[in-house]
């Protein structure tokens, strides 16, 4: 059926998860009307697509049977993208299969029902993670509306907690000591193509009560893609020692330690390593036929989405094109790797324009406007390595345009009195920014808001993030200060 022509809505249950978040815009994107579902509607109103025409916001709990027959009211097909491995859910199994049996029955009626589970033989020990998973595609399908089962091994893309296990344990630990689950083989799968193939399913009529494996090209173990990763983010690969004493569970108890993600996530998942996770039907290639990233394409891609402040995150989720293996609003913070940050604001009694003018001429001849010797020794340090150093300085002309080379920065984005972005060019192990933006104050004051952020690139690049900290309220608080007295002369409104 197409979207276009649809009159009725496909609701999606997890709207705000991260396949759901990435389903959503590209549903509406192919012209469908989308009824997005979620606990609470406040949720569910962060997300850029809250605003699009062709989207319903609805609240809507698995757990309650009454809130999701009131969601497929006037449905004609419904994805069931709910998983209870959160925090908070002790008993996931259990949560699990009483929202498959309600969302079964709330769906009568349907024609519909697409469902993404988790790759593994039912024969074998699976985890209870993808038990869970299987004992959920078989609870639906007790229902009496067709269901189309994807299952799917690891998603590669920002956000997806299984990718970011990957990259925080490679960013940030050179020696791992490992269990033997390491040479296990799987099959994992872009984001991007996992969401085809959901889209895809529902302009196939034939999918209709059918089970396909979904997977990318190759056939990966998990240290090769902790390689893989490594070499596309510019890390030495780690140095890997495997013992056959360390179970998964116990891994999953070491991998909280060293990354951000929820152990109620973590946990399972990690235990699920132990299943080798291939797919044993190719029947969709041909069926949704689609270029299928390698394991190494898609982390690329991963990789390649944070570009700091400049980079207008919220246009791009409503649906400008960008790949569903960036992060976008409404990811888990933990989402897209760590970014530090040193932000300082202050109120001033000047208009935005007499900032501006302060702000724009930063850097060359002006300078830094506070302890510009440690600017100095900052640029002569980079000289010595290679960099830029200061000897660049600013362009002749007043006004800045992106683009331009500021000493040891370039413009990366700027609003003449709005913001100025500028990207490091320093050598660094990883990525800056130093972000300036002003907002004007009822009473003809600004607030001007001085952010630095820095994108470590593995280990050395946090050691040096810590290394530098203590130095941020003299060099950044400073040149706050510096910048409030050029633009107003008396002190910052308290």
């Amino acid at each position: 059926m197409s979207g276009a022509t649809s009159p009725q809505r496909v609701l999606v249950t997890g709207a705000t998860g991260y396949v759901g978040g990435r389903l959503v815009p590209e549903l509406l994107r192919r012209g469908y009307r989308v009824r997005a579902a979620a606990r609470t509607v406040e949720r569910l109103r962060t997300r850029p697509w809250a605003a699009h025409p062709n989207v319903e916001l609805v609240a809507a709990d698995v757990l309650d049977l009454d809130s999701l027959r009131r969601a497929t009211a006037g449905a004609w097909a419904v994805y069931y993208l709910v998983h209870s491995m959160a925090p908070g859910t002790a008993e996931f199994s259990d949560t699990d299969r009483r929202g498959a049996q309600n969302m079964a029955q709330a769906a009568a009626g349907l024609r519909r029902l697409i469902y993404l589970g988790g790759l593994g033989e039912a024969a074998g020990d699976l985890s209870e993670h993808l038990r869970s998973r299987a004992e959920v595609a078989d609870t639906l399908r007790a229902g009496s509306v067709p269901v189309t089962v994807l299952r799917a091994a690891m998603l590669i893309g920002s956000g997806s907690a299984s990718f970011e296990i990957l990259r925080y344990l490679v960013d940030r630990l050179p020696l791992m000591i490992t269990p033997r689950w390491l040479a296990t083989i799987s099959q994992p799968i872009a984001v991007s193509n996992a969401i085809a193939y959901l889209v895809g399913c529902l302009e196939h009529d034939e999918t209709t009560g059918q089970t396909y494996d979904i997977g990318g090209p190759e056939l990966v173990t998990y240290r090769t893609l902790m390689e893989t990763y490594a070499d596309e983010a510019g890390l030495h690969r780690p140095r890997i020692i495997a013992v056959p004493v360390l179970t998964p569970r116990l891994s999953s108890y070491w991998i909280q330690l060293v990354t951000p993600v929820p152990a109620a996530l973590s946990r399972p998942l990690v235990e699920g390593l132990r299943n080798p996770m291939v797919c044993r039907d190719g029947r969709i290639r041909d069926l949704i036929p689609q270029q299928l990233l390698t394991p190494r394409e898609a982390i690329r891609r991963a990789l390649e989405e944070w570009r700091g402040p400049a980079l207008d995150h919220s246009r791009i989720d409503a649906g400008h094109g960008a790949p569903a293996e960036w992060a976008v609003p409404g990811d888990p913070s933990w989402a897209g790797g760590r970014a530090y940050v040193d932000s300082r604001r202050v109120e001033l009694e000047a208009s935005p324009e007499a900032v501006w003018d302060v702000v724009h001429r930063i850097g060359g001849d002006t300078g830094w406007y506070a302890v510009n010797w440690l600017w100095s020794l900052r640029g002569g340090l980079d000289r010595l390595l290679g960099g830029v150093g200061l000897r660049r300085g600013r362009p002749a002309r007043r006004a800045l345009e992106a683009g331009d080379a500021v000493d040891f920065w370039r413009v990366a984005a700027i609003m003449p009195n709005e913001r100025l972005v500028l990207e490091a060019e320093m050598r660094l192990p990883g990525r800056a920014w130093l972000e300036f933006q002003l907002r004007p104050l009822g009473r003809g004051g600004t607030e001007l808001a001085q952010t630095a952020w820095f994108l470590p690139r593995g280990w050395v690049g946090v050691l040096y993030w810590y290394a530098i900290a203590p130095f941020h309220a003299i060099v950044f608080g400073r040149m706050l200060r510096g910048i409030s007295r050029a633009a107003t002369g008396p002190a910052p409104l308290a």
